[in-house]
């Protein structure tokens, strides 16, 4: 179940048509990151049994929407009671069907579902099946289709998605989040999201800071122009469909003021009067709860 958390304002006014570092995009961004192991609804897929030998009911591996590849890890290190790091080394003779741009990084891939396991399960099945899955969801004709309207290949568009995944309040909001990001992409402007500066810090947190944003890291678009290197999240279909159909707009901009009210803006002065609306509530919160 995803939970609300305020966008990061912008720290400083900057002009509507910005060079690089001059504006800063809010976020929805998340809470801490999702126990593993917790009870967590995730997308329904048929994934068949890792083996049918064994007549016990499986244990069910959830993984969830959003999840990046280390929380993943350490699900099935639990899962298949290993010591912890196994299903990462793994990787290191995994023979995954990934694109070559993914230079053999599964991020983006190990799909969200609910995977059986039983007692001859091993990471390498299951990092497998996740990729196949993910492969079947995202190589279809639709997405290829899409990916290229956009003017972009599969594997950029699984990047997308993932930002969105991690950005969007709602899964109403996913498809404006998108459209931003290819607007911004389209307009030459750095996308400037505090979730791709999260991933590689490897944290989850409600504001981005000032230093944050000189970070050195290919994963830091205030600094740097275009996507990120990788996904930074296994995104689920929602913000898949998202990635590949963006709602038609123009907005440049937006700012979650309150639960269930995120604003979408082309124009830099009112997205300054929301982001000041959302200081308001904040400042009004963070006195009420102290």
């Amino acid at each position: 179940m995803q939970t609300y958390t305020p966008r990061t304002p912008p720290t400083s006014p900057t002009p509507p048509t910005p060079p690089r570092r001059s504006i800063r995009l809010t976020r929805r961004g998340r809470t801490a990151l999702i126990a593993t192991g917790a009870v967590v609804a995730a997308t329904a897929v048929a994934v068949p049994l890792l083996s049918t030998d064994d007549k016990k009911e499986p244990q069910a591996l959830v993984i969830p929407e959003g999840w990046r590849s280390g929380q993943v890890y350490e699900a099935m290190d639990k899962a298949l009671a290993l010591p912890a790091g196994s299903s990462r080394k793994s990787l290191e003779k995994a023979r995954l069907k990934l694109p070559n741009d993914a230079s053999g990084n599964p991020e983006g891939y190990l799909f969200p579902a609910t995977y059986p396991i039983d007692k001859k399960s091993t990471p390498l099945s299951l990092l497998s099946y996740m990729v196949d899955t993910a492969n079947k969801k995202f190589g279809g004709g639709t997405v290829t289709a899409g990916a290229e309207r956009n003017a972009m290949n599969v594997y950029q568009t699984v990047t997308v998605a993932s930002i969105v995944q991690a950005e969007a309040a709602t899964k109403a909001d996913m498809g404006k989040v998108a459209r931003v990001i290819y607007n911004r992409l389209d307009r030459g402007m750095p996308l400037q999201m505090d979730s791709t500066i999260n991933y590689a810090l490897n944290r989850s947190t409600l504001r981005t800071s000032r230093n944050d944003t000189q970070l050195e890291s290919p994963y830091n678009t205030y600094a740097r122009m275009g996507l990120p290197p990788t996904p930074i999240a296994n995104p689920g279909e929602e913000a898949m469909r998202a990635a590949v159909t963006p709602t038609q707009g123009d907005w440049l901009y937006f700012v979650t003021v309150k639960r269930g009210d995120t604003r979408f803006t082309a124009d830099y002065d009112e997205h300054k009067k929301n982001v000041a609306e959302f200081d308001h509530a904040h400042r009004t919160a963070s006195a009420s709860s102290s």
